[in-house]
């Protein structure tokens, strides 16, 4: 039995080649962009890895495609 919830429409700004990544992620997974969002989001907070090995590696290989050089290590340290 699923879980009943409200969901709300908000504006987030993402950088350009993460966005581009995850919109890929999400078609590779058939699932929305806001749905990859919320599992990458509840699996963190339970301090659980959201991909399994074949996911990583199709991120990997999509990351390389966008030019997407930006690691964990630059989160806290983006300027505009």
């Amino acid at each position: 039995m699923a879980n009943k919830i409200e969901r709300v429409q908000t504006g987030v700004r993402l950088e350009k080649n993460v966005l581009k990544v995850m919109k890929a992620l999400a078609a590779h997974l058939e699932i929305g962009l806001g749905d990859l969002i919320e599992g990458i989001v509840l699996h963190s907070f339970e301090g659980k890895a959201p991909f399994s090995p074949e996911t990583l590696d199709f991120i990997e290989t999509i990351r390389k495609a966008y030019g997407l050089e930006l690691t964990a290590a630059d989160s806290h340290k983006l300027e505009e």
